[in-house]
């Protein structure tokens, strides 16, 4: 389950009420203090809460066992799918809108979790994440059917995720999404200040 006290939030209760909700889910090995780092960069009217991983890993924590990089099981990934999704039924009614973010592993969960409810996102930023293999049911028709909207972002000299899948992602992104990709030279997997910026100017526009 998503442990509740130890979601970091830029606003306190009282300042949260009717504004958008942006959620960051960090990348595995790292943990819910991570993506603060990038809030000064981002549009202040969204209040961020920044979720940690559910299962241990190291000295952080991980959305779901990692399997074959870019390619984990897809089971996994639903189960913790559906628990993220039961925290932001818990807080959604507070905000006008709500808008995913994620780096890595993170950035799979903000692709999964649209997929599970593509009508319920502003959209959904992917930094140096994949869109996860294996679905077999329909859910990417109604993605489809949606077209919502998409940043993905990834650097050219990334080491940590396949090739295979981040061409994976591009190609579900442009076939069921409004797809913004963006890809930066020199960049191993980190997010850099040029690729912030494009985020910022993508959230902006929402």
């Amino acid at each position: 389950m998503i442990d509740r006290d130890a979601v970091q939030w830029t606003r306190s209760p009282s300042e949260r009420v009717g504004t958008p909700l942006l959620v960051a889910m960090h990348g595995v090995g790292s943990d819910e203090r991570d993506l603060l780092g990038l809030a000064p960069a981002l549009p202040p009217e969204w209040t961020i809460a920044s979720l940690r991983a559910p299962m241990p890993w190291g000295q952080g924590f991980s959305w779901y066992p990692l399997g074959t990089p870019g390619s984990p099981a897809i089971e996994d990934v639903d189960r913790t799918t559906a628990e993220v999704l039961a925290w932001i039924d818990s807080v959604s009614a507070d905000h006008s809108t709500v808008g995913l973010l994620g780096f890595s592993q993170g950035g799979s969960m903000a692709l999964q979790l649209l997929r599970a409810r593509p009508s319920a996102f502003a959209f959904a930023v992917s930094l140096s994440g994949f869109v996860v293999p294996g679905v077999r049911d329909g859910r990417d028709d109604q993605v489809a059917a949606v077209r919502p909207r998409v940043f993905l972002g990834h650097g050219d000299l990334d080491p940590v995720i396949p090739a295979e899948a981040t061409a994976r992602t591009q190609a579900w992104a442009a076939a069921n999404t409004d797809v913004t990709d963006r890809e930066y030279a020199g960049l191993p997997h980190a997010v850099s200040a040029a690729e912030l910026a494009d985020v910022a100017a993508f959230i902006a526009a929402s």
